[in-house]
């Protein structure tokens, strides 16, 4: 494997290798950064020069992979901090998102430069490249390791490869009405989500060939992600809005009162959500340039991770829920290490808060429990928020409608709708 200088002024022509293994040497020193006051210890991982766009967990959690806009994917060592393979010269133009088939020692790539690329992992070497229409902006395998899906900019288009010679199998154009943000298989490798700025999720089966479910979202702004819990039930979307909503997709009990709204967990957009692998913790990151970190039993906010310079732009959780990735539009990828993140004052008075700040009552009309803040005039909330939306009759502002021209970011800021998913 090749080890690729950190400096992008240095010479690659020459090496001195005495002195490359003082500078790892010096790398593995400081990569756990002090920040005064910090209670979670952090890893930083430096050598992408362009904004990180995602990042995963693999081999046991031993190993970080992650893509940038530098046009590059490093597979990183998560004990030492060290890139051990750069995988470069590959695309044209930025990588917008990175994902790895284990069992095959296979890494996928896609790119703005409107292809696909299958590389060794061992080798670094590309195996195959499919061509595709349009800048593509995500991909995703499937957990059988036979499929790629990507999604395009050019028709609002999903395409299905096959993850063994880049042939296409399926293309489906128009499956949006607006660019496609984030396309995810689910566990089960029988459905793909696409979730889009066209504020849907669509649902796309592999047997039937069709798509068999279709969400008009309750979000205000952009989908800009989404992320399946293991069993393949619950389906969480990331959103522009500052929110994330959980869909219950196989019992279609959104249908009578919608998805269940998180929020209060950034200040910014919201560009990235993974559940951990129990299901129990669900983190997000934001363009506020924190990662948040959730209690799904209490469907609160537990812990929230403050340090990058720039938007988070994807986040990752390890299998033994240890260990919080996060990429950052500042070049970076921070590893944070939550094992004891409970022992922090911050999040036992959080916790204490969560527990004896609401109290359960049984709702008049469908007979659920539910629980209310215990700042609540229990006489007067009688039914739980389903029912009441329900009966009530209520007033409220349309979302924004999104423009041809332009989309809202952060700080008040526009950018052209057609790069839009750049943000992501």
């Amino acid at each position: 494997m090749t080890w690729r200088n950190i400096d992008p002024l240095s010479l690659d022509e020459t090496i001195d290798e005495g002195k490359e293994e003082k500078d790892v040497e010096k790398r593995r020193a400081s990569v756990w950064e002090h920040q005064e006051l910090a209670q979670i210890p952090i890893k930083v991982l430096r050598g992408h020069t362009d904004a990180v766009t995602s990042c995963h967990f693999c081999f046991d959690d031993t190993k970080v992979l992650t893509s940038s806009h530098d046009k590059t994917a490093t597979l990183w060592d998560t004990e030492s901090g060290a890139a051990l393979l750069v995988f470069e010269r590959g695309h044209l133009s930025n990588i917008s998102e990175c994902a790895l088939i284990p069992d095959k020692k296979r890494l996928i790539t896609a790119s703005w430069d409107k292809t696909l690329n299958a590389w060794d992992l061992e080798t670094g070497k590309i195996i195959w490249t499919a061509a595709q229409a349009g800048l593509l902006t995500s991909c995703s395998v499937s957990e059988d390791g036979k499929y790629v899906v990507s999604s395009s900019d050019l028709e609002n288009a999903i395409c299905l490869t096959s993850a063994d010679t880049g042939e296409r199998l399926f293309h489906i154009k128009d499956h949006h009405k607006s660019t496609i943000t984030r396309c995810r298989f689910d566990p089960q490798s029988q459905h793909v989500a696409s979730v889009s700025e066209d504020r849907t999720i669509k649902l796309w089966d592999l047997v039937s060939t069709q798509t068999t479910l279709s969400i008009n979202s309750t979000h205000t702004n952009v989908i800009s992600n989404c992320c399946f819990t293991a069993n393949g039930r619950y389906l969480c979307t990331a959103s522009w809005d500052k929110t994330l909503q959980l869909w219950d997709v196989q019992t279609g009990t959104f249908r009578s009162h919608g998805g269940l709204t998180l929020s209060k967990g950034h200040d910014g957009s919201v560009s990235s959500c993974t559940f951990s692998v129990d299901g129990s913790v669900l983190v997000s990151g934001a363009y506020d340039r924190t990662v948040a970190v959730w209690n799904m039993e209490t469907l609160c906010k537990t812990l929230e991770l403050k340090g990058h310079a720039d938007w988070v732009t994807d986040v990752a959780i390890s299998a033994d829920k240890k260990w919080v990735a996060s990429a950052s539009k500042d070049t970076t990828v921070r590893l944070w290490n939550i094992e004891h993140s409970e022992e922090i004052p911050a999040v036992i008075e959080t916790r204490k808060a969560q527990g004896m700040g609401y109290h359960i009552l049984q709702c008049e009309e469908c007979g659920k429990a539910f629980s209310i803040s215990r700042l609540e005039n229990s006489d007067l909330v009688t039914k739980c928020v389903f029912c009441r939306l329900k009966t009530e009759t209520r007033s409220c502002l349309q979302p924004p409608p999104l423009l041809s021209s332009v989309l809202p970011i952060e700080d008040g800021n526009q950018i052209p709708s057609s790069t839009s998913s750049s943000v992501v």
